[in-house]
């Protein structure tokens, strides 16, 4: 598509959003188009918190179907669109409601912590939802004598014994992005660009090795805190690890600045699959809408609004 192209179905989406009463959010990890016709460009905590601030009627949610999910628990009086309903999430689908509960039966009187990348199912079914920037607050808000169950992401667990010196029962989940963002990678940029500062998200299959070099150059951080980190630090050159989205609203945020993918092919392929025909086609055609049964959004909502008290 030609610049002139894009810059019209820019203009046409901008358009649509101001007829429908709507406003856009973005993941992080989103095409640099989809970000920039964006309202609002962040993490998926984040943009449900916009979702429930807005005045707007419509909520356009330009990630995958678990960030829209909490975004209709949170403002179930907004209609909540999805572009694509081929945009789930390998570490989502990595646990189910069933799974969870069997595993609770096994662990009578433990605390159920998830990760917010799950379904609403799985987060009905649990005592807090944690996200990467506030899951250590989360673990030492918990008494220390209390059993925690951790899901589903395993090297976010990993690091949050680490961090919090707590022992966890880990669900042994990952998303295919960041755990294929190895040691060998860290190792690779160490010796390639030694100037270079690293920040990786602990989600990374990394991230426990790259603690060794946490606080000389090396910092493990959600994406929100690496927008803010890149932006404080003297430094003028970074490695990223996480999905290569991110390097698009680094560029734009943090102008001047160096930032290189650990990794250039981490890539999320749910993220990848809205593009910005199909945000204006979700405007237009109302499609695809995102709600969640309100029994099951009450309950829900219970360990959402812990991890919110807790951010």
């Amino acid at each position: 598509m030609t610049v002139a192209a894009f810059t019209e179905l820019h203009e046409e989406v901008r358009a649509l959003a101001r007829e429908k009463d709507a406003v856009i959010l973005a993941h992080n990890y989103q095409r640099p188009e989809v970000q920039d016709v964006a309202d609002y460009v962040g993490d998926s905590l984040g943009l449900s918190r916009q979702a429930a601030a807005t005045d707007a009627s419509t909520v356009v949610f330009a990630g995958v179907h678990f960030m829209a999910e909490t975004a209709a628990i949170l403002s179930p009086e907004k209609t909540i669109l999805l572009p694509d309903l081929g945009a789930g999430c390998s570490l989502a689908a990595s646990i189910d409601a069933e799974q969870l509960r069997q595993w609770k039966a096994e662990h009578p009187g433990a605390v159920i912590v998830s990760y917010v990348n799950t379904t609403a199912e799985v987060k009905a079914e649990t005592d807090y939802c944690c996200t990467s920037g506030n899951a250590k607050s989360v673990i030492e808000a918990i008494p220390e004598d209390t059993e925690i169950l951790f899901l589903p992401d395993m090297y976010l667990g990993l690091w949050l014994e680490k961090v919090t010196g707590r022992k966890l029962e880990i669900w042994m989940g990952e998303c295919h992005v960041h755990a294929g963002i190895r040691p060998a990678d860290i190792d690779r940029i160490t010796e390639e660009d030694p100037n270079a500062e690293l920040l990786v998200h602990p989600e990374c299959g990394c991230a426990s090795q790259a603690m060794a070099f946490a606080n000389d150059r090396t910092q493990i951080l959600s994406t929100e805190k690496m927008i803010d980190y890149a932006k404080r630090s003297p430094k003028q050159r970074f490695a990223i690890a996480t999905e290569t989205g991110i390097i698009h609203r680094l560029e734009k945020e943090v102008p001047g600045k160096t930032f290189e993918p650990v990794r250039a092919d981490a890539e999320c392929r749910y993220m990848k699959v809205t593009t910005l025909e199909k945000v204006r086609d979700s405007l237009r055609d109302n499609k695809h809408v995102v709600a969640v049964d309100p029994v099951l959004a009450d309950k829900a909502r219970l360990a959402i609004d812990r991890m919110v008290s807790i951010s």
